[in-house]
């Protein structure tokens, strides 16, 4: 019996419609009263954060494109148009679900608590009295109310800028309404502490400057009013081949992203039809693209109460990671390395042991030189001062990723601070972004030999998402490796193209190749009857020939669990085509970051980590790397405390049903899915049992997750 083609588009999920059940899974978050109310707070306020960035640069790539006269269908079937209908759709039944979230659930749980977030009418003597104080000293000096006339057009609004737009009517001819427009800079916090003794009290900017709006249009009454606000495409458009300076290219394009197209207007609900009409006139935007909120129109910044509010009954309980600790026989990181490689898994583990290794670039008269690689780097990073204090004594090469979306302002200022302290600076290959996470030392060691030791790692270097996402981090002075890493520096500042990159998986010149291999000889351990098994972790799975390879060794009967966090393309369960893959999501407390790729191997396992995703941009339009774990102790802990956790969870994981919808892992695929998540020793977090390990009060190894069933007959042999 012939395969069933691999070709139909049925076979492929929505990328678009893949992402928005992610963060619907970060709203379930917020929705479960099993995590602490400010934590349920964070994940609102995430998952609105989200879907900014999802409007600023999925929608608006979508726009404009059929804006542009484009309606192709993608390799899921959908045209582009049909693609906005169903985004239209999904987005605004999300945005209803996120406000039901806080009107319903957090705010009425909030106050309980005693923290309260309170209107105008309901503030007391004192805290009136702490409004117009506010109103006099620090909104008014700062806000410029615009009233729109032919000598004074609309004002720019910028990207997600807080606004309110009124409807005036002058006193003395009250026949003609004008259009008034207050923005509201950003120096000024969203939500308001109010004084109050025991509880936690917060007013709405919005309100106050509604408030005060009475003051600032004298002559006018106000008619009516509404906040709202703007969101506008955020994509840079660079003409890279074609640019002098890549740096001064991105500053350029960083300026203009403020004023791109817009592609979404969020107005509060009761706001009047005639002040919705006039701004989506002055926006160019369809009906579709306007979202009334019945609240705040910016839920991202409710994360200003989880800050705020020194509550730590309502928040995770605190854990310290896990120091890195060295045998008796290293005196430091680099003895250590000669013996052995070292495997962290952040947050559980310690990322100083990073910091430190960078430092020492500075701070080891031994080391020589160093090379790296930064993508996104905390504001104040820890990272660039050592590489400039370490220029002012040796040779000092960063890569510096110009083009990392939202970041791109503070990786020109880093880069301009590295340039001005002797640093040589490169900015990757023009085409390319730069995502390898990479660190290289040269040392002359006690010995009188010099080595190489490198950093890989799957996460950016950045010590304050370290604290929040999983990531691994890889030391090594393994030769092979180094001498890889090196290749890859090389091919970053010259564009020196080696044939071969061995051990090292390298996009985009041979990393999707060489994993479609690794793919395809699982299939051929699994016809020739040897241990066949892929386990992948991953943020995101899109690649549609990673994907077809992924099919056909599900079709040899090769056991396939995947692990991703966010989009996933892949369609699992269907007959003939996934019967043997499985896809589970894990949304939790930390970021699920890593990238894992185990394979069994025909009993000669292979374990590689890095940065790339099973994604068109990681494989082909980056510089990616994947690094073999050689040390067989490592591969035991990915393999058996790392993996099998994750796949015994049966509390933070969701999974992705054939028909492209997610159930909780206690949830039965079939019947009433209305059954509790389990409870005690039946219950099990990955992420909470990680911590346990770190902490000491948890055993080494996760409960053994349920084998997959066993075809009767391998599929190929069938057909």
């Amino acid at each position: 019996m012939a395969r069933i083609s691999l070709d139909n588009p049925k076979n492929l999920l929505n990328r678009d419609t893949s992402w928005m059940a992610f963060n619907r899974r970060v709203l379930e978050e917020a929705e479960d009263e099993g995590n602490p109310l400010l934590e349920r707070l964070k994940f609102l306020s995430i998952s609105a954060s989200n879907l900014d960035e999802f409007f600023e640069v999925r929608i608006a790539g979508m726009v404009q494109q059929i804006e542009d006269g484009y309606n192709e269908s993608g390799p899921d079937g959908l045209t582009l148009s049909d693609k906005r209908d169903v985004m239209s759709k999904l987005t605004h039944e999300f945005v209803d679900d996120q406000y039901d979230c806080w009107n319903a659930r957090l705010r009425p749980a909030l106050t309980e608590n005693g923290i309260r977030v309170l209107g105008l009418h309901e503030l007391d003597a004192e805290a009136m009295r702490f409004v117009d104080a506010y109103c006099e000293k620090e909104l008014d000096p700062l806000l410029t109310p615009v009233t729109v006339d032919p000598a004074h057009p609309f004002p720019r609004v910028i990207n997600k800028a807080l606004c309110l737009g009124f409807l005036l009517r002058r006193r003395r001819r009250s026949a003609l309404t004008y259009t008034g427009v207050v923005s509201v800079p950003r120096v000024l916090p969203r939500l308001i502490r109010l004084p109050s003794q025991g509880t936690a009290d917060f007013i709405f900017l919005a309100d106050l400057v509604s408030y005060h709006a009475v003051r600032m249009y004298h002559g006018y009454d106000i008619v009516s009013s509404a906040p709202f606000r703007v969101t506008r495409n955020s994509n840079l458009y660079l003409a890279e081949e074609e640019a002098r300076s890549l740096l001064e290219s991105v500053r350029t394009e960083l300026h203009n992203r403020r004023k791109g197209d817009a592609v979404r207007m969020e107005i509060e609900a009761d706001a009047d039809p005639e002040i919705i009409d006039r701004l989506r006139t002055v926006f160019e935007i369809d009906p579709w693209q306007v979202f009334p909120v019945n609240g705040p129109v910016n839920l991202s910044r409710l994360f200003n109460i989880y800050e705020q509010v020194e509550r730590p009954d309502l928040k995770y309980r605190a854990f310290s990671p896990r120091e890195l600790r060295l045998t008796a026989k290293s005196k430091d990181l680099f003895e250590e390395l000669r013996q052995h490689d070292v495997l962290l898994h952040h947050p559980y583990d310690s990322y100083d042991a990073v910091l430190s290794f960078i430092d020492s670039a500075a701070e080891d008269e031994r080391v020589l030189s160093i090379k790296q690689t930064l993508y996104r780097t905390s504001e104040h990073s820890h990272i660039v001062p050592a590489l400039i204090e370490a220029a002012s004594q040796k040779e000092v090469t960063a890569v510096v990723e110009l083009k990392a979306r939202f970041d791109e302002a503070s990786n020109i200022r880093w880069a301009r601070d590295l340039e001005d302290a002797g640093v040589q600076v490169f900015h990757g290959l023009v085409g390319l972004k730069t995502h390898c996470k990479l660190s290289l030392l040269v040392r002359r060691d006690p010995d009188g030999v010099t080595r190489s030791y490198a950093h890989i790692g799957t996460g950016n270097y950045n010590a304050t998402t370290a604290r929040i996402y999983t990531d691994l981090s890889l030391f090594t002075a393994n030769p092979e490796i180094t001498g890889a890493v090196h290749d890859v520096f090389s091919f970053l500042t010259a564009y020196a193209e080696n044939p071969s990159y061995d051990p090292l998986l390298v996009a985009p010149l041979d990393l999707a190749e060489k994993c479609i291999a690794l793919i395809d000889r699982e299939a051929d351990h699994a016809r020739q009857g040897r241990d066949a098994r892929i386990i992948a972790k991953m943020n995101a799975l899109l690649d549609q020939s990673v994907i077809q390879a992924l099919y056909r060794a599900s079709q040899s009967g090769v056991q396939i669990d995947l692990i991703v966090r966010g989009i996933c393309a892949l369609r699992p369960g269907v007959r003939g085509v996934s019967d043997n893959i499985r896809v589970r999501s894990i949304v939790g407390r930390f970021l699920e970051h890593s990238r894992i790729y185990y394979f069994a191997n025909g009993g000669e396992e292979e374990i590689y980590i890095g940065s790339a995703d099973w994604m068109p941009r990681n494989l082909y339009e980056r510089v990616e790397v994947l690094v073999p774990l050689r040390d067989e102790m490592l591969r035991e802990r990915v393999r058996h405390e790392i993996l099998n956790a994750y796949l015994a969870d049966n509390r933070k994981a969701r999974i992705l049903l054939p028909d492209t919808t997610y159930i909780r892992a206690w949830q039965p695929v079939h019947g009433k899915r209305n059954r509790r998540p389990p409870t005690g020793p039946a219950a099990f977090c990955a992420q909470n049992f990680l911590i346990g390990v770190a902490e000491g009060k948890a055993q080494a190894a996760p409960p053994v997750p349920e084998e997959p069933r066993k075809r009767k007959l391998a599929v190929s042999r069938a057909r």
